[in-house]
């Protein structure tokens, strides 16, 4: 009698083990999409906007502040 509610026990906490628990369900929220408005009268353009002033290359600013130019690292050697 020992032994079989020994066996039992085993079996029972084996078979719960067992079971395989169902995966937690992610959501993702869906990517928003532009719609666009209605359309404006027909012939009808936007107003240029003004354009900057344009430095010239290869000088620093007016202000005295010097451009920096950042190099990407090379990229690494493959493991061996």
């Amino acid at each position: 009698m020992n032994r079989s509610l020994l066996i039992l026990a085993l079996l029972g906490a084996l078979s719960l083990a067992a079971c395989d628990r169902p995966a937690a369900v992610v959501t993702v929220p869906a990517t928003p999409v532009a719609v666009p408005g209605p359309a404006g009268p027909p012939d009808a353009t936007g107003a240029k906007g003004v354009e900057g002033n344009k430095g010239e290359t290869g000088k620093p600013a007016a202000d005295g502040t010097t451009t920096v130019i950042v190099v990407p690292p090379p990229p690494d050697a493959p493991a061996k």
